[in-house]
């Protein structure tokens, strides 16, 4: 027997929610077919089976928070059920055989709901016997969905159950109508007074303030929220910029882009460049690649960098690349829009969103020229590329200064100040700028 673990899904993540079972219990798995989809703030994602065999036990339901580490579900390495191998053997010559050992199941600790969500007075199961789950009980209650009409929502879930997507979509298409309109006000246009909510929970109100809608965060916005607020708690933020001239590097992709395309078959954009640069920085001021356990830095010997990358819901995600400083250009542009690529259509594995030890987000792909970014946990340091520019300045040449028409840039460093310090911090930043300044322009693919 073999047991399914609740994997780790990226640093400070300690819990996953089961979003769908994809395999009913006694159903055949091969070894790396998916067995269910999870949920984090980090990713979502689908767990593949360790081995080949026979799905005997799932251990939680759909919506269920699971603690990373916990087991999630057992799989028996035979090629039949445990229930349908042994019935066989009891009937065989009329003599009842000694049944075979079955496993103590492994039940995990649910991790309990908050008293502000608790489950409503929907029921477990209706009297037509559809199962809710606590988390679709749950989303019930906040929205006001009746019993009556969990019961008309059809389910995509096994044996027809609803989802939290099925239940989403409904309430996103459904229209909401106020129990009785209120009587107008003597005096007030019972436009003004009686108007129903509309399906996107707008309110009318009165005064300098106007029509409001309150949106809830979704799963992944909230959690992103904690880990935000986290890192402000935990790290004295700091921030210094620089402003760099690229020109040579522009100069030199745009000369080469469709060349590099035609032979790599990869397009390659700013990200790589940066990233090389960043790296040279990280080998020049090791203690930017440090992370912090109390009166402890841990110095790390790698260098695994962390692109943040836009998802189509406006969330954003950070796939890492391992070991970044031993890749050339064609491979940190292989595996920067690799990762870009399968961050966008949720394929990432787990392993690919966690061990960074410095992070670089793009805020110039929104036509932003500089930004102050949050420290990704344990990180110490994050750094900020912003929109490149043409702008007029001086050049200065052997026969004096002179005004020319050049490419620049704002970069932007995040650091933690408890352990790197304005100089270091600025210091590492301005090297980053120069290694970006002296990009050479007749550099061969």
């Amino acid at each position: 027997m073999v047991e399914m673990i609740m994997p780790k899904m990226g640093e400070s993540v300690a819990e996953a929610t089961i979003l769908k079972w994809l395999k009913k219990e006694g159903d055949r798995v091969e070894a790396d077919e998916s067995v269910l989809e999870i949920a984090t703030d980090k990713v979502d994602s689908e767990i593949p089976s360790p081995v080949s065999g026979v799905l005997s036990k799932r251990l939680f339901e759909e919506g269920a928070v699971v603690k990373v580490g916990e087991v999630i579900a057992q799989i028996n390495e035979g090629k039949e059920s445990s229930v349908a191998a042994t019935a066989p053997a009891a009937q065989s010559n009329g003599k009842a055989e000694k049944p075979a050992a079955i496993p103590t199941p492994v039940i995990a600790t649910p991790v309990s709901t908050p008293a502000s969500v608790s489950a409503s007075s929907v029921p477990r199961t209706s009297s037509e016997g559809k199962f809710y789950s606590p988390l679709v009980r749950n989303i019930a209650k906040q929205e006001g969905v009746t019993v009556e009409e969990l019961e008309r929502i059809k389910g995509s879930g096994m044996d027809e159950r609803v989802t939290k997507n099925d239940l989403l979509n409904y309430i996103s298409t459904r229209t909401r109508t106020t129990a009785s309109p209120t009587p107008p006000k003597e005096g007030l246009s019972s436009a003004f007074t009686s108007s129903p909510k509309s399906t996107f929970g707008v309110i009318p109100t009165f005064g300098g303030g106007g029509a409001t809608e309150i949106i809830e965060m979704d799963r992944m916005g909230k959690l992103i929220a904690d880990h935000m607020v986290m890192s402000k708690h935990t790290s004295p933020h700091v921030t210094s910029f620089v402003e760099v001239d690229v020109t040579n590097m522009v100069k030199w992709r745009e000369k080469v882009k469709d060349e590099f395309q035609k032979r790599e078959r990869e397009k390659i954009t700013f990200t790589p460049l940066f990233i090389e640069a960043v790296c040279h920085a990280i080998k020049d001021f090791p203690m930017v690649n440090v992370s912090v356990d109390g009166t402890k830095i841990i110095v790390k010997k790698y260098i695994n960098i962390g692109m943040a990358t836009a998802l189509p819901s406006g969330h954003l995600i950070v796939p890492v690349i391992k070991n970044a400083d031993n890749l050339n250009l064609i491979g940190l542009t292989r595996a920067v829009n690799d990762l870009a690529s399968r961050a966008r259509n949720n394929k990432l594995k787990p392993d690919e969103i966690q061990d960074g030890t410095f992070t670089i987000t793009n805020v110039g792909t929104f036509g932003n020229l500089m930004g102050t970014p949050i420290i990704n946990q344990p990180q110490v340091a994050i750094i900020a590329t912003g929109a490149i520019r043409k702008k007029p300045v001086v050049v200065e040449t052997p026969d004096g200064d002179t005004i020319g028409i050049r490419q620049m840039m704002f970069l932007s460093l995040g650091y933690d100040h408890r352990v790197v310090n304005g100089a270091l911090g600025g210091s590492f930043l301005r090297r980053v700028a120069d290694y970006l300044e002296a990009f050479d322009s007749k550099r061969p693919i």
